[in-house]
């Protein structure tokens, strides 16, 4: 018999049939009952392919072993509690670094230079009426502070210092094998930016560790930019700055409660939003789903895991 695994959620339809390749792959999502399908089922299930596994669902898993996570932020998870019922949690880091610093470096042009709103100009046909646009700035000579300078935070310095712009940062700790100007106080770092860049873990840790405070810091002329989680920051205190000019503007991949996205950015022309899409390319996304794969493989072989988060 092959093993069962669970999937909560739809993954990439590459990911999925590698998994069916090897697997015995349940959908709970796709179940009319997913509470009587895990009452009659769970104990069958040795693994979990995805996120947003907490301690209710390994409590319908009595014999799940691993926990394959698609993605490099494992927030969705109660790790601690995995850890506790020596079950195995994996990520995807790495692969989707250059994706997610990309996307950076794109909103940041974005809305320097109003990208999308100039867009929207040429189609409504104001040019021809209206003349050009205001002048707006560049990122050229800009002090960019980075809150998280992991692997994507180094991958978005490095792009960033390509661009001529002064790279500083604020995490946990210093990193002494880095060049950059490190400030343990957030709030310090964010009054020394032109731009302040969010790619911190999210988890109780970090949560709105970017605070009303630390948004006045970074000042009316201030830029953001969230890749990260939208727990991060303090949503109302931002959207509230931004319409009454304390915050210069903002470029959002990720939101609180996404997808749901509060309506009163929609009127803001100082602000560039995404639909949380850092690692959204085909070749991000495949080799994410490959990682995955590649972890259960490793498991149920016996052999050390990829990328081990516990």
């Amino acid at each position: 018999m092959t093993i069962e695994i669970l999937q909560t959620g739809k993954l990439l339809a590459s990911c999925e049939q590698a998994l069916s390749e090897r697997f015995t792959v349940h959908k709970l999502h796709e179940q009319a009952d997913p509470k009587a399908w895990l009452a009659a089922n769970g104990a069958r299930i040795r693994a979990h392919a995805g996120a947003n596994v907490q301690a209710d669902l390994m409590d319908a898993l009595p014999n799940l072993e691993i926990i394959s996570s698609f993605g490099v932020g494992y927030d969705s998870i109660d790790v601690k509690e995995a850890k506790a019922r020596n079950i195995r949690v994996t990520n995807t880091p790495n692969v989707l670094n250059d994706a997610v610093a990309e996307l950076t470096i794109g909103l940041m042009i974005g809305l320097a230079r109003r990208i999308p709103q100039a867009d929207q100009y040429v189609r409504q046909g104001k040019w021809p009426t209206l003349g050009n646009m205001p002048l707006f700035s560049e990122l050229t000579g800009k002090t960019v502070g980075i809150l998280g300078l992991g692997r994507i935070g180094k991958e978005i310095a490095n792009r960033a210092q390509a661009m001529k712009m002064r790279v500083i940062y604020s995490g946990r700790k210093r990193q002494p094998a880095e060049p950059h100007v490190y400030y343990s106080d957030l709030t310090a770092m964010a009054r020394d930016s032109d731009w302040l860049v969010i790619i911190a873990p999210g988890g109780k840790g970090t949560d709105r560790i970017v605070s009303r405070e630390v948004l006045e810091a970074l000042g009316p002329k201030g830029m953001l930019v969230n890749v990260s989680r939208g727990t991060l920051i303090d949503e109302p205190a931002m959207l509230e700055l931004l319409q009454n000019g304390g915050l210069g503007g903002a470029a959002l991949d990720v939101f609180e409660k996404e997808p749901s996205v509060p309506e009163a950015f929609f009127a803001l022309d100082n602000v560039v939003l995404s639909p949380h899409q850092g690692s959204a390319t085909t070749q991000t996304r495949d080799a994410m789903g490959a990682l995955l794969v590649a972890n259960l493989d490793a498991h149920f072989a016996g052999e050390p895991l990829i990328s081990a988060v516990v």
